[in-house]
C-alpha cells in the first residue's frame, strides 16, 4: 500500500507511539494524519511534525476519544478536507495498575481492585479503539454501497487498514489486571474485525509492543525500569517509539501480513 494521498487516522498521537507513528507516516509521504489527544499538547505536536517534514500533513484534534461525537467530527473534517480516511492507528491507551486484591494491614480486610477504574480501562483502551476502526470502517462501506460495490475483488486493491495497539501485557502481567485484560480483548476483536471487514476490502491486526520508552512507561520510575523490565528485556533496554512505528507501518502497508505481530524486544516475565 502507497500511503501519498491516503488519509489516516491516529489516536494518542500527541505522545509515544501515535506520535511516532505520524512522524513515519510523514515520512513515507502521507496525504493527511488526524492526530487525535485529549492533552492540549497536541497542536504543538502537530506544529513540529509538519516543521520536520517541510509540508502540513498532521492536523491536530484535542478530545475524549470515548466521546462519539466527537469521533464523527474528527472523521467529518479529514474526510471534507483530504479525502476518506483509510488508515487507522488507535493508539490512546491509559494505565490504572494495582493488584487485583490486597489485604488491608490494618483491618485484615480484603479491598479489591475497584470496579468504576476497571470500566474507564476498558472504555479507553478496548471499547474507543474498536469504534475508532469500526467508524472508517463504515465509512469505507457507505462509500461502496453508494457506488453499487458489494463484496470486495483482489483487484481493487485494499481499501482500509487498521493496526491495535496490543501490549506483551496480555500474557497476563503482575498488577495489571484491567490494562491486560483490554489488551487481550483487542486480539479478539481484531481477529472478529478482520473476517468481517474484508468484505469491504478493510484489514485488521494487532501489534504487540514490549516496553516502550513513552511517558507512560517512564512514569512507572527509573528504579521500576531498572530492576523489573530491563533485566528481563534480551535487547537490555526499552524499545524506542520510532521501532513500534516502523512495524506498524509495515503491517499496515504490506496486504500479506495478518494477525498479530510480537515487538518485545524479547522481554520474558520472571516466574
Amino acid at each position: 500500500m502507497d500511503f501519498s494521498k491516503r488519509a489516516a487516522v491516529i489516536t494518542g498521537g500527541g505522545s509515544g507511539i501515535g506520535r511516532a507513528v505520524a512522524a513515519a507516516m510523514g515520512k513515507r509521504g502521507i496525504g493527511a494524519v488526524a492526530l487525535v489527544d485529549l492533552n492540549a499538547a497536541v497542536d504543538g505536536v502537530a506544529d513540529a511534525l509538519n516543521t520536520e517534514a517541510g509540508r502540513s500533513f498532521a492536523l491536530p484534534f484535542r478530545g475524549d476519544t470515548t466521546d462519539e461525537a466527537f469521533r464523527a467530527q474528527v472523521f467529518d473534517r479529514i474526510s471534507q478536507q483530504h479525502g476518506p480516511v483509510s488508515l487507522c492507528v488507535p493508539a490512546a491507551g491509559i494505565t490504572r495498575d494495582d493488584l487485583s486484591v490486597r489485604i488491608d494491614k490494618l483491618t485484615g480486610k480484603a479491598r479489591i481492585y475497584p470496579l468504576e477504574q476497571f470500566k474507564q480501562v476498558v472504555d479507553v483502551n478496548l471499547i474507543a479503539p474498536v469504534y475508532w476502526s469500526l467508524e472508517m470502517i463504515g465509512r469505507i462501506a457507505e462509500d461502496r454501497a453508494a457506488r453499487g460495490l458489494k463484496r470486495w475483488r483482489p483487484d481493487e486493491g485494499i481499501q482500509g487498514s487498521v493496526v491495535f495497539i496490543g501490549s506483551i501485557s496480555s500474557q497476563g502481567n503482575r498488577g495489571q489486571i484491567s490494562y491486560a485484560s483490554t489488551k487481550a480483548g483487542l486480539e479478539g476483536a481484531a481477529a472478529t474485525i478482520m473476517k468481517e471487514a474484508m468484505f469491504y476490502g478493510v484489514r485488521c491486526s494487532v501489534i504487540h509492543p514490549g516496553f516502550t520508552d513513552t511517558p507512560m512507561v517512564r512514569a512507572m520510575g527509573e528504579d521500576y525500569v531498572a530492576k523489573n523490565i530491563l533485566p528481563y528485556t534480551q535487547l537490555g533496554r526499552l524499545i524506542q517509539p520510532d521501532e513500534i512505528a516502523d512495524a506498524i507501518c509495515f503491517m499496515l502497508a504490506n496486504a500479506a501480513v495478518s494477525g498479530e505481530l510480537w515487538v518485545d524486544a524479547g522481554w520474558h516475565a520472571p516466574a
